[in-house]
């Protein structure tokens, strides 16, 4: 009990030594021994290091795992050294929710049988996204993580060690000079001198000793760049890997919601069979508009169920044809004619129209005074 008394009394004795030593450095009116200028460039580059290392650790966190009360989760289990349990994926648990919806709107109905598809899908994207987290947290966070709970705390370790051997050995200059000092004034040879000469060489050695162990650690750095570059590569290809699997499985998905809607509404879905057929939807129509006339699409295309557009200009039938429905109509939006068997029409003005047999019903013959050509149906609203 004794002994421990004695070394806490010492210890705190060169604790109030080292902290006076430090506030003099800080106001100047003491001196201060400057590290080489290779041994600071190593400290400079460390905290550099350190600095960035523990940024781009904790944003693979939040990238990895957004929710902060999952990642609070695991800290703990790892700082338990348990194993951390298995976690459902966005993706599974969106899949499941599909699969179990399916059951209940039955498995034979087109939405039914759809949701079984989606669902197996966003399961297999999720289980996609558990291998890309599990590898990226072993082949990267890993790696951080032991270079800022290991490697760092060792080189912060010796570094404070330095510190204090730096402190100690302006001490030992301090007494020195003093004792000179108080030497000259007395014209004689003390022993104060010597013994504090002798403290300086020891302090002096051990200070050089431990900067070259600091200077070593610190080197050290470069072999942890070097590491940090092979787990970085090894995370890109991680997620090269996982936005691949992903685009594969959502071609593969579209592909069969295609070939299923292709088989259920094939009339519905037939443009998008034929990828050359090209269609223009004119704007909505108001309830105003003819009853039992709705917008179509006016488009190209050789599918039977789609509004056709007549190939070669509209032949205006002769005042010899016979015409029905002479009626006024009031155009609703602005429309340009695509060529000169089309009549261009301005928005609110009144137009006479009527249709001939055979003409295409989503198209009217509209006249202008001497103005005469083919116009839109949905572009207008028929007035009785």
């Amino acid at each position: 009990m004794d002994f421990n008394l004695k070394k806490l009394t010492s210890d705190a004795g060169v604790f109030f030594t080292r902290a006076v030593q430090f506030t003099e450095e800080k106001l100047g009116s003491a001196e201060k021994t400057e590290l080489d200028a290779h041994l600071e460039n190593l400290i400079a580059r460390a905290d550099c290091t350190k600095n960035w290392t523990e940024k781009i650790f904790r944003q693979t966190e939040v990238l990895l795992q957004p929710n902060p009360s999952a990642r609070i989760e695991e800290f703990f289990y790892e700082k338990l050294d348990k194993k951390i349990p298995s976690r459902t994926t966005n993706g599974e648990l969106l899949g499941q929710y599909m699969l179990d919806a399916a059951k209940d709107f039955g498995p034979g109905t087109p939405y039914g049988s759809t949701l079984i598809t989606v669902g197996e899908y966003q399961s297999r994207l999720g289980g996609a996204e558990r291998e890309f987290l599990q590898t990226s947290a072993i082949n990267f966070l890993t790696p951080l993580r032991n270079f800022l709970e290991g490697d760092w705390r060792t080189i912060s370790k010796e570094r404070r060690l330095l510190e204090n051997r730096r402190l100690d050995l302006d001490i030992c200059k301090a007494r020195v000079k003093k004792a000179k000092q108080a030497e000259a004034k007395a014209a004689l040879w003390s022993e104060e001198v010597d013994k504090a000469e002798q403290e300086l060489r020891v302090a002096q050695t051990e200070f050089d000793r431990q900067a070259e162990v600091t200077r070593l650690l610190l080197e050290g750095i470069s072999s942890t760049h070097v590491n940090h570059l092979r787990c970085l590569h090894e995370f890109v290809e991680a997620q090269a890997t996982y936005y691949a699997q992903c685009h594969q499985y959502m071609q593969e998905l579209q592909k069969e919601l295609s070939s299923a809607n292709s088989d259920t509404y094939p009339n519905s879905f037939a443009s998008n069979a034929n990828p050359s057929t090209s269609a223009t939807c004119p704007s909505p129509v108001s309830s105003a508009t003819l009853p039992g006339v709705s917008p179509p699409c006016l488009a190209s295309s050789s599918t039977p169920g789609i509004a056709q557009e007549p190939s070669g200009p509209l032949k205006i039938p002769d005042v010899q044809q016979p015409s029905t429905g002479h009626r006024k109509a009031k155009v609703l939006y602005d429309y340009d004619a695509h060529d000169t068997s089309e009549l261009s029409l301005l928005a609110d003005e009144l137009i006479t129209v009527y249709t001939v047999p055979g003409m295409d019903p989503d198209w009217l013959v509209g006249e202008r005074g001497n103005q005469k050509g083919k116009v839109p149906v949905t572009y207008l609203e028929l007035l009785s």
